[in-house]
Protein backbone atom coordinates (compact mmCIF):
# COMPACT_ATOMS: atom_id res chain seq x y z
CA UNK A 1 0.00 0.00 0.00
CA UNK A 2 0.96 3.66 -0.73
CA UNK A 3 1.72 5.60 2.77
CA UNK A 4 0.44 9.05 2.90
CA UNK A 5 1.92 11.63 0.93
CA UNK A 6 2.83 9.37 -1.78
CA UNK A 7 1.17 10.05 -5.75
CA UNK A 8 -0.72 7.23 -7.03
CA UNK A 9 0.54 6.06 -10.62
CA UNK A 10 -1.27 7.30 -13.80
CA UNK A 11 -3.67 5.28 -15.24
CA UNK A 12 -5.67 3.87 -18.34
CA UNK A 13 -9.06 2.66 -17.15
CA UNK A 14 -11.53 1.14 -19.50
CA UNK A 15 -15.34 1.25 -18.56
CA UNK A 16 -17.71 -0.80 -20.66
CA UNK A 17 -21.64 0.08 -20.69
CA UNK A 18 -22.99 -3.22 -20.95
CA UNK A 19 -26.23 -1.99 -21.53
CA UNK A 20 -25.21 1.64 -23.06
CA UNK A 21 -26.41 3.14 -20.01
CA UNK A 22 -23.63 5.18 -18.02
CA UNK A 23 -25.64 4.07 -14.37
CA UNK A 24 -26.47 0.57 -15.57
CA UNK A 25 -24.58 -2.52 -15.67
CA UNK A 26 -20.62 -1.75 -16.41
CA UNK A 27 -17.60 -3.18 -16.38
CA UNK A 28 -13.94 -1.32 -15.79
CA UNK A 29 -10.39 -2.70 -15.59
CA UNK A 30 -7.24 -0.64 -15.64
CA UNK A 31 -4.52 -1.66 -18.34
CA UNK A 32 -1.86 -3.78 -17.19
CA UNK A 33 -3.84 -4.95 -14.11
CA UNK A 34 -5.05 -8.67 -13.70
CA UNK A 35 -8.29 -7.47 -11.65
CA UNK A 36 -12.16 -6.07 -13.17
CA UNK A 37 -14.41 -4.59 -11.79
CA UNK A 38 -18.47 -5.37 -12.23
CA UNK A 39 -21.14 -2.84 -10.93
CA UNK A 40 -24.56 -2.83 -11.35
CA UNK A 41 -27.85 -1.15 -9.83
CA UNK A 42 -29.88 -2.71 -8.08
CA UNK A 43 -32.56 -2.98 -10.78
CA UNK A 44 -30.10 -4.33 -12.43
CA UNK A 45 -29.14 -7.16 -9.97
CA UNK A 46 -30.82 -10.28 -12.10
CA UNK A 47 -28.37 -9.32 -15.31
CA UNK A 48 -25.38 -8.79 -12.66
CA UNK A 49 -26.08 -12.37 -10.87
CA UNK A 50 -25.95 -13.93 -14.72
CA UNK A 51 -22.34 -12.71 -15.42
CA UNK A 52 -19.51 -15.53 -15.73
CA UNK A 53 -17.00 -13.58 -13.69
CA UNK A 54 -19.10 -13.97 -10.68
CA UNK A 55 -18.55 -17.73 -10.47
CA UNK A 56 -15.40 -16.89 -9.53
CA UNK A 57 -13.68 -15.78 -6.03
CA UNK A 58 -13.96 -11.95 -4.94
CA UNK A 59 -14.39 -9.15 -2.72
CA UNK A 60 -17.95 -7.21 -2.86
CA UNK A 61 -19.59 -3.55 -2.27
CA UNK A 62 -23.20 -3.41 -1.15
CA UNK A 63 -23.76 0.50 -1.18
CA UNK A 64 -26.90 2.66 -0.20
CA UNK A 65 -28.44 4.70 3.01
CA UNK A 66 -28.76 3.78 6.37
CA UNK A 67 -32.94 3.65 6.87
CA UNK A 68 -32.62 5.01 10.37
CA UNK A 69 -29.95 8.01 10.13
CA UNK A 70 -30.14 9.15 6.33
CA UNK A 71 -26.20 8.13 6.25
CA UNK A 72 -24.15 6.52 3.52
CA UNK A 73 -23.89 2.84 4.34
CA UNK A 74 -21.96 0.13 2.69
CA UNK A 75 -21.40 -3.53 3.20
CA UNK A 76 -18.25 -4.89 2.21
CA UNK A 77 -17.92 -9.01 1.88
CA UNK A 78 -16.11 -11.48 -0.03
CA UNK A 79 -16.75 -15.18 -1.25
CA UNK A 80 -15.28 -18.20 -3.49
CA UNK A 81 -18.60 -17.61 -5.99
CA UNK A 82 -19.35 -13.62 -5.75
CA UNK A 83 -23.15 -14.45 -7.39
CA UNK A 84 -24.15 -16.77 -4.75
CA UNK A 85 -23.22 -15.05 -2.03
CA UNK A 86 -24.96 -11.32 -2.77
CA UNK A 87 -27.76 -13.12 -4.01
CA UNK A 88 -28.36 -13.72 -0.36
CA UNK A 89 -28.38 -10.05 0.26
CA UNK A 90 -31.69 -10.16 -1.39
CA UNK A 91 -33.59 -9.64 1.77
CA UNK A 92 -30.92 -6.13 2.66
CA UNK A 93 -33.31 -2.98 1.68
CA UNK A 94 -30.68 -0.63 2.48
CA UNK A 95 -28.49 -1.22 -0.68
CA UNK A 96 -29.26 0.67 -4.21
CA UNK A 97 -25.75 -0.77 -6.24
CA UNK A 98 -23.38 -3.39 -6.06
CA UNK A 99 -19.44 -3.66 -7.07
CA UNK A 100 -17.69 -6.77 -7.56
CA UNK A 101 -13.81 -7.33 -7.97
CA UNK A 102 -12.44 -10.33 -9.09
CA UNK A 103 -9.14 -11.38 -10.91
CA UNK A 104 -9.05 -12.10 -14.32
CA UNK A 105 -6.00 -14.48 -13.60
CA UNK A 106 -8.27 -16.67 -11.67
CA UNK A 107 -5.34 -16.58 -8.96
CA UNK A 108 -7.22 -15.39 -5.98
CA UNK A 109 -8.05 -17.83 -3.45
CA UNK A 110 -10.48 -17.50 -0.40
CA UNK A 111 -7.57 -16.15 2.21
CA UNK A 112 -7.02 -13.90 -0.44
CA UNK A 113 -10.48 -12.51 -0.38
CA UNK A 114 -10.43 -12.63 3.18
CA UNK A 115 -7.38 -10.65 3.28
CA UNK A 116 -8.72 -7.53 1.43
CA UNK A 117 -12.36 -8.02 2.93
CA UNK A 118 -10.10 -7.48 6.33
CA UNK A 119 -8.25 -4.95 5.21
CA UNK A 120 -11.17 -2.80 3.19
CA UNK A 121 -13.36 -2.94 6.58
CA UNK A 122 -10.75 -1.70 8.89
CA UNK A 123 -10.16 1.25 6.40
CA UNK A 124 -14.04 2.00 5.80
CA UNK A 125 -14.66 2.32 10.03
CA UNK A 126 -11.45 4.04 10.26
CA UNK A 127 -12.35 6.69 7.36
CA UNK A 128 -16.00 6.99 8.91
CA UNK A 129 -17.31 8.05 4.97
CA UNK A 130 -20.03 5.59 5.57
CA UNK A 131 -21.49 3.75 8.20
CA UNK A 132 -20.44 -0.08 8.02
CA UNK A 133 -22.87 -2.64 8.00
CA UNK A 134 -20.59 -5.53 8.99
CA UNK A 135 -21.02 -6.51 12.54
CA UNK A 136 -17.59 -8.08 12.40
CA UNK A 137 -13.97 -8.22 10.20
CA UNK A 138 -13.06 -11.51 9.15
CA UNK A 139 -9.17 -11.02 7.42
CA UNK A 140 -6.65 -13.30 6.99
CA UNK A 141 -2.57 -13.99 7.82
CA UNK A 142 -0.76 -14.14 4.65
CA UNK A 143 2.73 -14.80 3.40
CA UNK A 144 4.94 -12.01 2.88
CA UNK A 145 4.75 -12.31 -0.99
CA UNK A 146 0.81 -12.81 -0.92
CA UNK A 147 0.11 -9.89 1.05
CA UNK A 148 2.65 -7.81 -0.92
CA UNK A 149 0.51 -9.09 -4.35
CA UNK A 150 -2.98 -8.26 -2.29
CA UNK A 151 -1.87 -4.72 -1.58
CA UNK A 152 -0.95 -4.06 -5.09
CA UNK A 153 -4.64 -5.27 -5.78
CA UNK A 154 -5.94 -3.75 -3.10
CA UNK A 155 -4.66 -0.16 -4.46
CA UNK A 156 -5.56 -0.72 -7.73
CA UNK A 157 -9.56 -1.64 -6.63
CA UNK A 158 -9.44 1.75 -4.24
CA UNK A 159 -8.50 3.70 -7.83
CA UNK A 160 -11.24 2.21 -9.13
CA UNK A 161 -14.04 2.45 -6.47
CA UNK A 162 -14.39 5.74 -6.70
CA UNK A 163 -14.99 6.14 -10.55
CA UNK A 164 -17.57 3.50 -10.22
CA UNK A 165 -19.35 5.79 -7.22
CA UNK A 166 -18.31 4.57 -4.21
CA UNK A 167 -16.67 7.34 -1.81
CA UNK A 168 -16.52 5.01 1.26
CA UNK A 169 -13.01 4.49 1.40
CA UNK A 170 -11.88 7.92 0.02
CA UNK A 171 -9.29 9.38 2.71
CA UNK A 172 -10.53 13.36 2.65
CA UNK A 173 -6.89 14.44 2.97
CA UNK A 174 -3.77 14.08 4.00
CA UNK A 175 -2.64 15.90 7.29
CA UNK A 176 0.80 15.83 6.25
CA UNK A 177 0.40 18.23 3.79
CA UNK A 178 2.46 21.41 2.70
CA UNK A 179 1.96 24.02 5.40
CA UNK A 180 0.73 26.21 2.50
CA UNK A 181 -2.03 24.39 1.48
CA UNK A 182 -3.27 24.45 5.02
CA UNK A 183 -6.10 27.33 5.74
CA UNK A 184 -7.52 28.86 8.40
CA UNK A 185 -10.99 29.95 9.52
CA UNK A 186 -11.53 32.15 12.70
CA UNK A 187 -13.97 34.16 14.88
CA UNK A 188 -14.29 34.88 18.46
CA UNK A 189 -10.66 33.26 19.34
CA UNK A 190 -11.43 30.32 17.86
CA UNK A 191 -9.34 28.66 14.94
CA UNK A 192 -10.24 26.10 12.10
CA UNK A 193 -7.76 24.22 9.90
CA UNK A 194 -8.93 22.85 6.80
CA UNK A 195 -8.04 22.49 2.87
CA UNK A 196 -9.82 22.35 -0.11
CA UNK A 197 -10.52 18.61 -1.93
CA UNK A 198 -11.27 17.42 -5.11
CA UNK A 199 -14.97 17.54 -4.20
CA UNK A 200 -15.49 20.02 -1.57
CA UNK A 201 -13.83 21.58 1.69
CA UNK A 202 -12.29 19.35 4.56
CA UNK A 203 -12.27 20.57 7.89
CA UNK A 204 -9.37 19.32 9.83
CA UNK A 205 -10.14 17.35 13.40
CA UNK A 206 -9.42 19.23 16.43
CA UNK A 207 -10.70 22.37 14.72
CA UNK A 208 -13.03 24.67 17.04
CA UNK A 209 -16.02 26.54 16.20
CA UNK A 210 -18.14 28.38 18.10
CA UNK A 211 -20.75 26.87 20.02
CA UNK A 212 -23.88 28.70 19.49
CA UNK A 213 -25.40 29.65 16.18
CA UNK A 214 -25.96 33.06 14.84
CA UNK A 215 -29.22 35.00 13.75
CA UNK A 216 -28.64 34.12 10.56
CA UNK A 217 -27.75 29.94 10.67
CA UNK A 218 -31.07 29.23 10.01
CA UNK A 219 -29.62 26.78 6.59
CA UNK A 220 -26.88 25.40 8.87
CA UNK A 221 -28.59 25.18 12.04
CA UNK A 222 -29.96 21.71 11.84
CA UNK A 223 -26.49 20.37 9.99
CA UNK A 224 -24.16 21.50 13.24
CA UNK A 225 -27.15 20.24 15.65
CA UNK A 226 -27.05 16.89 13.30
CA UNK A 227 -22.90 17.02 13.43
CA UNK A 228 -23.03 17.30 17.57
CA UNK A 229 -25.87 14.58 18.24
CA UNK A 230 -23.47 12.32 16.14
CA UNK A 231 -20.34 13.26 18.09
CA UNK A 232 -18.34 14.91 15.43
CA UNK A 233 -18.57 18.34 16.77
CA UNK A 234 -18.14 18.54 20.71
CA UNK A 235 -18.84 20.86 23.56
CA UNK A 236 -15.64 21.87 25.15
CA UNK A 237 -16.11 24.61 27.80
CA UNK A 238 -17.48 27.51 25.55
CA UNK A 239 -17.07 25.94 22.14
CA UNK A 240 -17.12 23.36 19.71
CA UNK A 241 -14.25 20.95 18.82
CA UNK A 242 -14.50 18.93 15.65
CA UNK A 243 -13.51 15.52 16.88
CA UNK A 244 -12.55 13.90 13.34
CA UNK A 245 -12.28 15.13 9.49
CA UNK A 246 -15.10 16.51 7.91
CA UNK A 247 -15.49 17.20 4.49
CA UNK A 248 -18.27 19.35 2.84
CA UNK A 249 -19.73 20.59 -0.20
CA UNK A 250 -18.02 23.64 -0.39
CA UNK A 251 -15.94 26.46 1.46
CA UNK A 252 -18.66 28.51 2.42
CA UNK A 253 -20.82 25.74 4.29
CA UNK A 254 -17.38 24.53 6.19
CA UNK A 255 -16.53 28.21 6.95
CA UNK A 256 -20.75 28.40 8.06
CA UNK A 257 -20.50 25.65 10.51
CA UNK A 258 -17.39 27.08 12.39
CA UNK A 259 -19.11 30.20 12.33
CA UNK A 260 -22.40 29.49 13.51
CA UNK A 261 -24.06 31.27 10.58
CA UNK A 262 -24.29 32.28 7.11
CA UNK A 263 -20.78 32.57 5.66
CA UNK A 264 -18.63 33.14 2.80
CA UNK A 265 -15.92 30.59 2.28
CA UNK A 266 -13.83 32.56 -0.43
CA UNK A 267 -13.49 35.12 2.49
CA UNK A 268 -13.38 33.19 5.88
CA UNK A 269 -10.82 30.91 4.48
CA UNK A 270 -7.19 32.56 5.06
CA UNK A 271 -3.55 31.01 4.46
CA UNK A 272 -1.14 31.48 7.04
CA UNK A 273 -0.33 35.22 5.77
CA UNK A 274 -3.83 36.28 5.72
CA UNK A 275 -4.77 35.81 1.33
CA UNK A 276 -8.01 34.98 1.79
CA UNK A 277 -8.86 31.25 -0.14
CA UNK A 278 -10.86 33.65 -3.63
CA UNK A 279 -7.74 35.46 -3.98
CA UNK A 280 -5.32 32.52 -3.50
CA UNK A 281 -7.97 30.61 -6.32
CA UNK A 282 -7.84 33.73 -8.80
CA UNK A 283 -3.85 34.18 -8.72
CA UNK A 284 -3.73 30.53 -10.09
CA UNK A 285 -5.70 30.58 -12.57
Amino acid sequence: MKGKGQTLQAATIKIFLAHGSPTGLRTAEISNWSGKAITAPRTEFSSLLKREELANPGIYFLTGVDPDTGDDAIYIGEAEKVAGRIKGHANKDFWNSVVVFVSKDENLTKAHTRYLEGKLIEMAQEIGASKVINSQTSGARLPESDSADMDIFLEKCLQLLPVLGVNSFKATVDKATEEEDILYCKIKGLTAKGKRTSSGFVVFSGSKAVLEHRPSSTRFKAKREELMEKGILEKQNNHLVFTKDVEFGSPSTAASIVRGGNSNGLTSWKDANGKKLGQIEEEKT
